[in-house]
């Protein structure tokens, strides 16, 4: 996943927080950014932020609106909108924000793009969920370049590499090499064995 897609995580967020992910922005990477001069903050930043306040304010978007103190316990003056809420804390929800958008015309975003779900025999919850197929899946559309290694080879490599993930390491985290062979053999483009193919063929 990109950074920005553990943000989706979240149910509610913060209104400097929303804003930014608004415009396209990691707030983790604009933690400061009311301290910023007008020029150096997102593009559209400023709009949207001023957006999300009047929208919670009126209901048309939901969470809480938190006061403005001026400054935190520190003295930093923590930013805030029209002298009266805290940006740090007032929240809005994310369900509400992607409606709030939906309904203005926007389609596409960090709120309008919802990661497509694993497919179920990816999922560790189904009830039909199988470890190994989960593991040979994985290390096949992990393992693109076998820098010259017989795929198996690199295969095995990747799966010793994530074991735990998909069970097979013992208690003490020790790879189970007949588990990881088998896998592996299913994984495996190139069964006959012999030197490793190139693109071309």
């Amino acid at each position: 996943m990109e950074g920005m897609d553990y943000w989706r995580l979240s149910e509610e967020l913060s209104v400097k927080q929303a804003a930014l992910l608004i415009t396209g922005t990691d707030p983790a990477d604009a933690d400061n950014v009311e301290n910023w001069s007008p020029e150096k903050r997102p593009i559209g930043y400023d709009a949207a932020k001023h957006a999300l306040f009047h929208a919670l304010k009126r209901g048309d978007v939901d969470g809480t609106l938190v006061p403005m103190s001026d400054y935190d316990v520190n003295g930093n003056d923590i930013g805030y909108i029209d002298g009266s809420i805290e940006l740090n804390r007032s929240l809005v929800t994310v369900e509400s924000v992607r409606t709030y958008l939906a309904a203005r015309g926007f389609n596409s975003g960090f709120f309008m793009t919802v990661p497509k779900a694993a497919p179920d025999y990816l999922n560790p919850k189904h009830h039909r969920y199988a470890p190994k197929l989960a593991a040979a899946v994985g290390a096949w559309l992990a393992v693109t370049d076998v820098n010259g290694k017989h795929p198996k080879q690199a295969l095995t490599k990747w799966l010793r590499e994530n074991a735990a993930e998909f069970g097979l390491s013992d208690d003490e985290g020790k790879p189970n090499e007949t588990g990881i062979e088998e896998t592996a053999k299913v994984a495996n483009w190139q069964p006959g064995g012999g030197a490793p193919k190139t693109p071309n063929g």
